[in-house]
C-alpha cells in the first residue's frame, strides 16, 4: 500500500474568494499528480493573517460548516481524493484555528482545532484565540486502503504529548498544516516526533515570501531501520524547497507497518505508571 500526498505550498490572495479559488485549482493540480490526499498550510482561509481587534477578528472567522468549507468537502467528493482545508473558524467565546478533513467521499472524518495556541505576549501571536480541546485519529478510506490519520497543527509539534497522543489512538500519519519558518530545529522537530512515534508525519507550509514562512514542506515517513541496511535511514522522504507549489510525496504504508511490526520504538516498553508529572499542570 503506498499514498501519494499533496503539500500545497501556496502563496495567499489577500481574499477568502481568491483563497477558495485558488486552493480549487491546487486541488485539481494535485489530483493530476495523483494524490490521494491533499493538505493545506495553516489557516488558508485568511492566509494566517487575522486581526488583534474583536469585531475585524470575528470578520475574519468563518463558519465550520458553511460555503467556503462546504465547497472542499464537495470538491473531495468530485476528485476522489482526500482534503484537508484549514480556515479561521467562528466559535465562542473566541474564533479557533481549524482544520476539517473529508475523504474521497466528501464525509467528514474530523475536525481539529489547535490545542497548543500561540500566546507569546506578542502583539501578533494567537492569543486573541480560542484552543482546542483534544485530538482525533481516523479511519481513512482511500483506494489503496484503509489509514489511520490524525492532526496537529504547528506549534502542536513542539509538544512531544500532541503525537504521542496520537500514535496510542493508532495514528499512522499525522496531518500538519504550518505556518512558521521551518529551519533546523523546527525541522529536527519532525523528525524526531516520527521516530519516537513510528509514525509518517507530512507537513505543509507557507512558501517565502510569505511573512515568517519559508516553505520547507516535508513528508517523515518513521521507518528508522530495515534489516537490509547496516545503519539507520533518513527518514525524511520529501522536503519542498522556498517557492511556491503543488508537491506530491509518496508514503510506503506497507513498509511503516512492518516496522512497526518488528520494532518496540515507544510503546512495548513504555512506563505509563511512571509519567505521572507530565499531566500535572504546576509542576515547575
Amino acid at each position: 500500500m503506498k499514498l501519494t500526498i499533496a503539500l500545497l505550498q501556496l502563496l495567499p490572495t489577500g481574499s477568502l474568494k481568491g483563497n477558495m479559488e485558488k486552493g480549487i485549482k491546487a486541488c485539481f493540480q494535485a489530483k493530476e499528480k495523483g494524490a490521494d490526499i491533499a493538505i493545506f498550510p495553516e489557516m488558508w482561509s485568511c492566509g494566517y493573517v487575522f486581526s488583534h481587534e474583536e469585531a475585524s477578528l470575528r470578520e475574519c472567522a468563518i463558519p465550520r460548516y458553511g460555503s467556503f468549507v462546504k465547497r472542499f468537502a464537495e470538491l473531495a467528493a468530485e476528485l476522489d481524493m482526500a482534503i484537508a482545508i484549514t480556515f479561521l473558524e467562528q466559535h465562542e467565546p473566541k474564533p479557533r484555528n481549524t482544520v476539517c478533513f473529508f475523504d474521497r467521499h466528501g464525509k467528514i472524518q474530523y475536525c481539529y482545532s489547535k490545542v497548543h495556541i500561540c500566546n507569546f505576549g506578542e502583539e501578533d501571536d494567537e492569543s486573541v484565540l480560542d484552543a482546542g480541546d483534544g485530538f482525533f485519529v481516523t479511519e481513512l478510506d482511500t483506494k489503496e486502503g484503509v489509514i489511520k490519520v490524525g492532526s496537529m497543527i504547528c506549534y502542536d509539534r513542539e509538544f512531544p504529548e500532541s503525537a504521542r497522543v496520537m500514535m496510542l489512538k493508532g495514528a499512522e500519519l499525522l496531518l500538519v498544516p504550518n505556518a512558521c519558518p521551518m529551519e533546523l530545529n523546527r525541522l529536527a522537530q519532525l523528525r524526531g516526533r516520527a521516530y519516537e512515534n513510528m509514525l509518517a508525519i507530512a507537513t505543509c507550509n507557507y512558501p517565502a515570501p510569505h511573512p515568517d514562512c519559508n516553505g520547507h514542506s516535508t513528508l517523515f515517513d518513521g521507518v528508522v531501520y530495515l534489516p537490509e541496511l547496516p545503519d539507520s535511514r533518513d527518514t525524511c522522504v520529501f522536503e519542498a524547497g522556498e517557492g511556491e507549489g503543488v508537491y506530491v510525496a509518496e508514503l510506503d504504508v506497507d513498509m511503516l507497518r512492518e516496522y512497526r511490526h518488528r520494532e518496540v520504538w515507544g510503546c512495548k516498553n513504555r512506563r505509563p505508571e511512571v509519567y505521572g508529572i507530565i499531566s500535572e499542570r504546576n509542576h515547575i
